[in-house]
């Protein structure tokens, strides 16, 4: 079933609705290609599930309990927020086999009345944080208890001199209390205790570039992404003293950055984490921290120039694959890398596979061909990934890995 309308209540594990081929039958070449890579599916994936959301998302977060939450980010009101309970082949580390239960059931929703650009789970808490459009103010949801399907609005985050601002990235932790990060500018980055809403930090910078992204590398530090590449860390005990700018060597200032931390790296070393960073035209680079100035690695991915402005550029890094990499944002695929190879030359990296699933879902129709929107990994299946697209498409898929890579 698909999700429901604007208006209509939330109802209990509801499920989403499964895409089949037969939704996809339009005829003609593209269809052919559609159907050839349908075939090719038996041997690329180990698992592939496809669903269909009533509107799209551009975000896909795990949140407690093993859920999925995704929201739509529409232009009108009543874009609902939704937790899922992924089917049993995804709760489990190794594939069980047939499953008579594989669809994702809808456990608790709700409506935002703006755009749903970001949402984090807030750990060891029941809330969710938001933020959107048309200004950085942040929104704070509580996902009720088990006998209600509701997640109400309890709170909002007001920012000084937030009206006028673009929306706020986001990130949170729950150290001394939980709290959130966030910022749309690296003048106006601050830490927000999430249910007292007082202000814990507020970051000191001369510079008022751009942010694209915003990161707890542990407890204290806050690693800072610009649009224009430039990486700033910045020490919670010391708020007098400015961001200070990694010297990383310089970015084409023509192109949009986006960066990808590894996910839970909360509470290891600073050293111990490099640093991923994707540009709008394709080019990766990763960065050890201990060594800024020079690159750990860089290559230039096999995409073309995203149609989206680079509004969708997303990297991630495999929580439970040591090395592995997925890129999204410039067309319908995503591209996953094994970086242990990598070098400093910047020469074309060769993806150890792409999932174009997305690419055929419209096949034969008038619609423009769809956008991945966001992807995530699954926390503790190595192969797995979640993805979205701007068709409102969901995928779940674990790809196989190639003759010479098993392990």
């Amino acid at each position: 079933m698909s999700l429901m309308s604007p208006r209509s209540a939330p109802r209990r594990h509801r499920r989403l609705r499964p895409l089949t081929s037969g939704a996809r039958r339009a005829g003609g070449v593209a269809m052919e290609a559609a159907d050839e890579w349908l075939l090719q599916s038996l041997q690329l994936y180990r698992d592939l599930h496809t669903f269909e959301l009533q509107a799209p998302t551009r975000l896909i977060e795990w949140a407690r309990g093993d859920r999925v939450c995704v929201a739509g980010y529409g232009q009108s009101d009543g874009n609902e927020i939704l937790q899922l309970i992924p089917p049993p082949t995804l709760l489990t580390k190794e594939t069980q086999g047939l499953c008579p239960e594989r669809d994702f059931k809808v456990e608790c929703g709700g409506f935002s009345e703006r755009p749903v650009y970001s949402l984090k789970y807030v750990p060891d808490t029941s809330l969710l944080v938001t933020s959107g459009p048309p200004d950085s103010s942040l929104q704070v949801w509580q996902v009720s208890a088990e006998d209600s399907d509701v997640i109400k609005s309890v709170s909002t985050i007001a920012t000084e001199n937030g009206t006028g601002q673009s929306w706020a990235k986001i990130a949170t932790i729950s150290a001394r209390a939980p709290w959130v990060l966030h910022g749309s500018r690296l003048d106006r980055v601050q830490i927000t205790e999430v249910e007292s809403r007082k202000n814990v930090y507020t970051s000191a910078s001369r510079g008022s570039d751009e942010l694209s992204n915003l990161a707890f590398l542990d407890w204290n530090t806050l690693l800072l992404c610009c649009a224009t590449g430039q990486l700033c860390l910045a020490d919670i005990r010391q708020p007098q003293s400015p961001v200070e700018a990694v010297p990383v060597p310089s970015a084409p200032c023509t192109e949009q950055w986006c960066m990808g931390t590894r996910h839970g790296a909360q509470g290891l070393e600073l050293n111990s984490q490099p640093v991923a960073r994707l540009s709008s035209r394709g080019l990766l680079t990763l960065t050890d921290l201990r060594k800024p100035s020079e690159f750990l690695a860089l290559a230039k991915a096999r995409v073309s120039s995203p149609d989206s402005g680079a509004e969708f550029l997303c990297v991630s890094w495999a929580p439970a694959l040591e090395g592995y990499l997925a890129i999204s944002g410039f067309d319908g695929t995503v591209h996953v890398y094994d970086t242990e190879s990598w070098d400093s030359s910047g020469r074309e990296a060769e993806p150890i596979f792409v999932h174009k699933g997305h690419t055929f879902e419209g096949a034969g129709g008038s619609r423009d061909p769809p956008l991945v929107t966001v992807h995530t990994w699954h926390l503790q299946k190595p192969r797995t990934l979640l993805s979205a697209a701007s068709d409102g498409s969901l995928h779940v898929w674990d790809w196989v890995q190639p003759c010479g890579k098993c392990g």
